[in-house]
C-alpha cells in the first residue's frame, strides 16, 4: 500500500525566502503526526506547503500516489487534503450545516457521521458561524475539513486558547477520526504532553529542517530531546 502522503526534497517559502530545506516526510494510512517545534521553525509553512499556499522552489509531493506537486489549493482540497488553519476560517455568515454541506464531497465523512462526532454541532446545526464558541468553532472547522472526505487532515495548531475539557474532547475525536482508516493526519501543537498521547510519530523542525524523526513512545521515554530542541522539561512526567 503507498504511503498517503510522500514529501520528497521540498524547498519551499514566501517570495524570496527558503522557509523549508530539502524536507522529505511520508505518512502511512492512520498515522498521526506530532509537527514541533519552536515558534518560526518552519512548522506552518510547511502545512502551507502541502495545502499549496507558498512557493515551491523544488522537490514534490504525491497524496496516495498521486502527484498533486503543480495542483492549485483547491485541486489539492478535492484531491484529499483537509486543512483546519490556526484561523479555522470558518463561513460566519453561513450555518453550521451550511458551512459543512458548502465543500461536502461524496465518502464516508457525511454530515451524519460528524454529527455523531461533535453532537454539539447537531445541536447548533442551525445556528451562524460567528454564534458558536471557540470551541464549536474549532469542532465545526474539523467537521468541515472531515465533509471534504480527505486522505490527509492537517491541524495547525487546533486546541490553542481552548479550555482544557474542550481540549480532551477534540483530542478524543482526533484519535477516532484517525484511526477509522483511509486517513492520516499532521497535528501542529506548541503544548508537547498535549500531543503525545495521541500521536504514534514525532517530528520535530528547526530552521526549516528536520531535526528529530522518531515514534512517539521514544520521545516520552527521553524527555531530553523536548528539552533539547523545545525547552520542555520534564515531559514524561506528564
Amino acid at each position: 500500500m503507498p504511503d498517503l502522503l510522500a514529501i520528497e526534497g521540498l524547498r519551499a517559502g514566501y517570495g524570496e525566502a527558503v522557509v523549508l530545506s530539502d524536507m522529505s516526510l511520508r505518512l502511512a494510512d492512520g498515522e498521526v503526526l506530532a509537527l514541533l517545534g519552536r515558534n518560526g521553525t518552519g512548522k506552518t509553512t510547511l502545512i502551507n506547503s502541502i495545502v499549496g499556499i507558498t512557493r515551491r522552489f523544488s522537490g514534490t509531493l504525491a497524496l496516495a500516489d498521486a502527484d498533486i506537486t503543480t495542483m492549485r489549493p483547491d485541486q489539492r482540497a478535492r484531491a484529499g487534503i483537509g486543512w483546519v488553519p490556526q484561523e479555522r476560517n470558518i463561513f460566519r455568515s453561513l450555518t453550521v450545516e451550511e458551512n459543512m454541506t458548502a465543500v461536502a464531497q461524496p465518502g464516508p465523512w457525511t454530515l451524519a457521521r460528524v454529527y455523531q462526532m461533535f453532537p454539539r454541532l447537531q445541536e447548533r446545526r442551525h445556528h451562524f458561524g460567528n454564534q458558536l464558541s471557540g470551541g464549536e468553532q474549532q469542532m465545526l472547522a474539523i467537521g468541515r475539513a472531515l465533509t471534504l472526505n480527505p486522505k490527509v487532515l492537517l491541524l495547525d495548531e487546533p486546541t490553542e486558547g481552548l479550555a482544557p475539557i474542550i481540549v480532551e474532547e477534540l483530542l478524543v475525536a482526533l484519535g477516532t477520526i484517525t484511526r477509522s482508516g483511509g486517513i492520516c493526519a499532521i497535528i501542529v501543537e506548541q503544548n508537547a504532553q498535549k500531543i503525545l498521547g495521541l500521536a504514534d510519530r514525532v517530528v520535530i523542525l528547526e530552521r526549516g529542517a528536520i531535526v528529530h524523526d522518531a515514534a512517539s513512545s521514544a520521545l516520552k521515554a527521553d524527555p531530553a530531546v523536548l528539552e533539547r530542541y523545545l525547552g520542555v522539561a520534564g515531559a514524561a512526567a506528564h
